[in-house]
């Protein structure tokens, strides 16, 4: 069941992110975009689909675009985009399914137009495996809409051409704590320690040692739950694979110092009680357990999980590497990608444009916010800010980790047969926080060398695959 709730928890913060599930609450969907259910009239910043070109879009997902008996209103970029002569057809499969149900697809040349980009498997792995194709003669990088989003994309560009296009950013996972019990145990307030730039691994660790050890005889108090392993990784600036542009190819930093640091704090807070790692739905639900910090998208304090009249919360960025000067962030990536075989270009690229612009006009966003706020009356600026605006400022640099895209055994969770249905590389970003059948907790040593050959080995097949998609 735990492990069943974990992967819901994954499709509700990916519904989340891009709002498909509208505002309906029983659905899990906590952090869709209100603007999708805002008309707008016309615009001239996006040319109408020319009336000698093909304007049915297929779209293969397991979720629909278009209006469904449950959410029967038009979603503002598939307003706008109908009226620029487009029409959008679905095509349905499952989460699980997808990749195999694209492949069948293409075998049989019987192509959709896109598909939805995430970040497990997506890119590269299925870009050389040639499911998609380059969004270049779709997207001008230099113009307005899209320039903005160019040093990202580049981060998905193989022999100089682009597959991956976003069109919005989601904060991941932010840390919420309730201030009632960072004020009952006399703490600092994380927000003022992240204002004076003091918040980093060190700070962020006194403060749950100070609260978990201030426990009175016979009372559980936990540090944090939820998903914040991998971020601290990341916020040394590096991920566990890397694309080495000497080489051109991905290599493996198993062994660098930095990592070893990183897993000297998750360790710690393992091995000194502080992690409480059952699944908890919501921070209310946390916070009741004696958590000091919640770690899980907004999605999970919004909406039905918002806080109730009287309380009130407080949220923070993941804490930066105190070693470090910069800032760094994992953002979750909203983009469409372009089916291998499809010719509706002109559809395409209105279609991107619509969803690129309802995602960043400041009119849209702030009708979007004031919704926001009239369903979660008790969120502060200070709430909104953190976790929706910024770690999307200039202040943050951001990580695209391709570890997740390498291949089935180091990147795909869905496919993957461990107890913890986690791939390898998913694996060991947490993994010195778990324990053997016996109770003893891994260490970053035992780990490195438990799984550096097969890390290597499907390393290796990926790049002599890599190397023949771009003609080395």
């Amino acid at each position: 069941m735990k492990n069943t709730k974990r992967a819901l928890a994954g499709l509700i913060a990916v519904a989340s992110a891009f709002g498909f599930a509208g505002c309906g609450k029983s659905s899990g969907n906590e952090e869709s975009s209100y603007v999708d259910k805002v008309k707008v009239e016309d615009t001239d910043q996006i040319a109408a689909i020319p009336d000698d070109a093909e304007k049915e879009l297929i779209w293969l997902s397991y979720f629909d675009i278009n209006p469904t008996k449950r959410e029967p209103e038009t979603r503002t970029d598939l307003d706008l985009f109908q009226k620029k002569g487009g029409s959008i057809t679905y095509w349905q499969t499952t989460s699980l399914e997808k990749y195999e149900a694209l492949a069948a697809r293409l075998m049989s040349n019987d192509p959709p137009d896109m598909f939805w980009y995430e970040q497990k498997m997506t890119f590269p792995a299925n870009v050389i495996k040639d499911m998609f194709q380059p969004i270049d003669e779709l997207v001008d990088f230099d113009s307005d809409m899209w320039s903005g989003v160019k040093d990202t994309a580049d981060n998905f560009a193989l022999n100089g051409k682009h597959y991956v296009a976003p069109i919005k950013f989601v904060t991941n996972s932010v840390l919420t704590y309730d201030k009632s019990m960072i004020e009952a145990a006399q703490l600092d307030d994380p927000y003022d320690l992240y204002m004076a730039g003091d918040w980093d691994w060190d700070t962020w660790y006194d403060l749950m040692d100070e609260y978990c050890s201030a426990a009175s005889d016979g009372e559980e108090r936990y540090g944090i739950n939820g998903w914040f392993a991998p971020f601290i990784f990341h916020s040394t600036g590096k991920t566990l694979i890397s694309l080495d542009e000497e080489k051109n190819e991905y290599v493996s930093n198993l062994y660098d110092a930095d990592f070893e640091r990183a897993t000297d704090v998750l360790y710690n807070i393992q091995k000194n009680g502080m992690y409480y790692p059952d699944w908890v739905g919501q921070a209310a639900d946390a916070f009741k357990k004696n958590i000091l910090f919640y770690a899980m998208g907004p999605w999970a304090v919004s909406g039905s999980h918002t806080p109730a009249d009287g309380e009130e919360w407080g949220i923070v960025p993941m804490p930066k590497d105190p070693d470090s000067d910069t800032y760094y962030c994992t953002p979750e990536i909203n983009a469409y990608m372009w089916v291998k075989g499809s010719t509706k270009n002109e559809a395409m690229k209105t279609w991107m444009e619509c969803a690129r612009l309802v995602n960043t006009d400041e009119k849209y966003k702030a009708i979007d916010k004031e919704k926001f706020f009239t369903t979660n009356p008790n969120w502060t600026e200070e709430m909104y800010q953190m976790a929706y605006e910024e770690t999307f400022t200039e202040k943050y640099v951001q990580m695209i980790d391709p570890g997740y895209g390498i291949s089935t055994v180091l990147s795909d969770d869905d496919a993957a047969t461990t107890a913890t249905k986690e791939a390898i590389i998913s694996y060991m970003y947490s993994s010195v926080m778990k324990t053997d059948d016996d109770g003893a907790q891994y260490t970053w040593t035992q780990l490195r060398e438990t799984y550096k050959n097969t890390i290597d080995s499907e390393l290796k097949t990926f790049n002599a695959e890599y190397k023949k998609f771009i003609g080395e």
